[in-house]
């Protein structure tokens, strides 16, 4: 048996510091395990009582008659650390903490908490600073929650995994009232041993769970956490994921314009998409979109049929089923036929959404006219608006409902119109997906789409490339694309110049207009400092720079190591292509409009490394811009292939030079018609 299985499902739990009274926090975890019918062996340990109950107590964990599976730990943080010493020396497999006071209460916290780790040897921990467990599948309640008060818990196939136990009871009070099941419901805590990772990769091989529910605040181990979904998601199961922290600013001193478009949140958007995760835009939506996923239905297409009996509340579901991206069209000849052979005069059935009226109310004729949609090869899912006539007879809607999904297996679920959690109640506990707010219908209807299989990692061949001669701080642009130049980056055609003079004379050589660029590695953004002019004639170039030389003294001290002359790149579609390293997450690549209205249109993409050759494709597939690419209103078609290949070079010189590269960025990469490839048209690098 795993730890993990322990954990879930011990065949004995001691309880440290637990009372007779049940109204009390310390005396809440053996009431809830006799309540909910634990039928494994319970050791209380309390020195001032002989019994809780019809339990025996005992003094301490060496009084035990066994080694127990499981302690649940619920002293105060003054004697924890104590009593997990005397749980390991006994033998026991792992432990619940309760108490707070460790690593979220700062230095001294944090010494406590790594002290509380020692203590526990081989004995594995979950906290401290955590709300406990519920394994409704098995009906073992291991926390002192006063969710636990409830009654009518569900079994279902939700596990919900939280680093917060409040939201654990939040959670687990609302699906009660929605009659929403779960499986398990884990708070983590501070995580000072098993973190959320571990129980992630668990639940692919938990026979209850069918979707994972996951509160995050922040990821310790992405390396262990992208195995454990990879598992989760290779077992058929899906992942939902609400991550707090999303109103960051990001990292201001970034001297790049990635530091800016790339904040911690959009990192976050790249990991859950790689690794196939649903992100929960709402805290909502970390239920809804389980609630609908557990039902264990695809949405093979967008085509979503609303059935309703009032209009109104048909246009609100439409309109949000619309924002979300999918379609709602009229049913077609066949399927309209049948409709109308109903002859229901009062009904409006050849249009979308299909206006039942008071056939609503009819449950012979509300389940044969979702038959026909059912069976209609015109739709992909299905929305019933329950309307206020339907507060009295719920099973009006129930029954017919049920009968629908046993036709095909497209999604069905329902929108309650009126303030009515009795009948959302009623239709999720029959199975049926029941909705309160349309924006939950369209959230949900979204999450139920087929994603792509996970790309299969490409273990390409990685240039060799010597990185040793390479200097500290920040590179002037010749520099920076020499350095990408190194890992097979095409670069514009360009020399530099230390006077204007020397810059004339070899401007000559270009046989027509150029770029001229200031160089030092001290100006990372020559444009704000009049460092760039373009088109300029090689007749006028000398005092062009005598002039650009000028501006730039007034605007800046900072040293001028002399100029670049560039070849004037025509045709080309400018993005942006940048490398930012998340503190927690790793590094990641960004990819956008580019040129200097980068940080205006913030059409970006990202990805954490490594990335495949699929993956890069679809980072340009998410982009507004790409449309440039395939010939827009009479633009030559992009060499796209080409851009591809540039972002896969430059992420091989990221994951090279590791953590020495601080920032990287060329912008812009001109991506020119088909056949001619690409050029970085600027590039910015620092180094530690």
């Amino acid at each position: 048996m795993t730890f993990i299985q322990t954990l879930l499902n011990p065949a004995s739990v001691v309880v440290v510091g637990a009372s007779s009274d049940s109204t009390k926090l310390t005396g809440r975890p053996i009431a809830y395990l006799q309540q909910h019918g634990y039928q494994g062996r319970i050791y209380p340990i309390n020195p001032r009582s002989e019994t809780i109950g019809d339990l025996k107590c005992y003094a301490d964990a060496r009084s035990l008659p066994e080694a127990p599976d499981l302690g649940l730990v619920l002293v105060g943080a003054n004697r924890v650390i104590d009593a997990v010493r005397e749980l390991a020396e006994a033998g026991t497999k792992a432990a619940v903490v309760l108490a707070s006071g460790f690593g979220e209460a700062g230095e001294e916290g944090q010494r406590l908490q790594a002290e509380l780790r020692e203590a526990a040897g081989a004995m594995r921990i979950l906290g401290p600073n955590t709300i406990g467990l519920v394994n409704l599948s098995d009906g073992i309640m291991l926390t002192a929650s006063g969710a636990m008060e409830m009654k009518d818990f569900r079994a279902g196939g939700i596990a919900l995994l939280s680093q917060s136990g409040g939201i654990l009871g939040s959670l687990l009070s609302r699906g009660v009232a929605r009659g929403i099941g779960f499986s398990k419901l884990i708070a983590t805590g501070n995580e000072a041993d098993i973190e959320v990772a571990e129980l992630l990769e668990a639940m692919a091989d938990d026979p209850a769970t069918i979707v994972v529910a996951l509160y995050l605040e922040t990821i310790r181990n992405v390396e262990k956490f992208r195995r454990a979904a990879a598992r989760v998601i290779a077992a058929g199961k899906s992942i939902v994921a609400y991550k707090v922290g999303r109103s960051e600013t990001g990292a201001q001193s970034a001297v790049s314009h990635t530091g800016a478009l790339a904040g911690t949140d959009r990192v976050y958007d790249a990991l859950f998409k790689q690794l196939g995760i649903i992100r929960a835009q709402t805290f909502a939506d970390l239920l809804d979109i389980p609630a609908a996923l557990a039902q264990g239905r695809a949405l093979a297409g967008q085509r979503v049929a609303i059935v309703t009996s009032t209009g109104g509340a048909a246009t609100i579901v439409a309109d949000n089923v619309g924002l979300a991206g999918l379609e709602m069209p009229s049913p077609d000849p066949e399927t309209a036929r049948r409709l109308l052979a109903l002859d229901l005069k009062e009904a409006v059935l050849d249009r979308n959404p299909i206006d039942v009226t008071l056939a609503g109310l009819r449950p012979d004729l509300f389940r044969a006219i979702l038959k026909i949609l059912a069976e209609s090869p015109s739709y992909d899912a299905i929305v019933v608006v329950v309307g206020s006539s339907s507060i009295g007879q719920p099973d009006v809607v129930a029954r017919p409902l049920l009968d629908s999904m046993n036709i095909s297996n497209k999604p069905l679920m329902a929108y309650v119109s009126p303030d009515a959690p009795g009948i959302v109640q009623h239709l999720n506990v029959s199975g049926i997906p029941a909705y309160a707010a349309p924006e939950s219908c369209a959230a949900a209807l979204k999450a139920l789409q087929r994603r792509p299989d996970a790309h299969p990692f490409e273990d390409r061949a990685k240039p060799v490339v010597d990185i040793s001669d390479l200097p500290m701080g920040a590179l002037n642009e010749a520099d920076a694309k020499r350095l990408c130049a190194r890992f097979g980056l095409p670069i514009t055609r360009e020399v530099t110049a230390a006077t204007p003079s020397e810059a004339a004379s070899k401007a000559a050589d270009f046989g027509g207009p150029v770029v001229i660029k200031i160089l030092s590695h001290e100006i990372l953004h020559k444009s704000e400092v009049g460092g760039v002019t373009v088109g300029v004639a090689p007749c006028d170039l000398e005092a062009a720079c005598e002039e650009m030389l000028t501006k730039v003294k007034v605007a800046t001290s900072a040293k001028i190591d002399g100029f670049l002359i560039q070849e004037l790149v025509k045709g080309g579609v400018e993005f942006i292509l940048g490398y930012n390293r998340d503190p927690q997450l790793g590094p990641g690549i960004l990819l956008g409009a580019g040129g200097v209205q980068t940080e205006l249109y913030q059409d970006v993409a990202m990805r954490l490394l490594p990335v495949t050759r699929a993956e890069v494709r679809e980072m340009i597939g998410e982009l507004k811009c790409a449309a440039l690419l395939d010939g827009f209103r009479g633009r030559p078609v992009a060499d796209t292939e080409a851009l591809v290949d540039a972002v896969l070079a430059f992420a091989d010189m990221i994951l090279a030079l590791d953590s020495r590269l601080e920032e990287a960025e060329i912008n812009p990469v001109f991506v020119l018609p088909k056949g001619n490839g690409v050029r970085a048209g600027d590039a910015l690098a620092v180094l530690r």
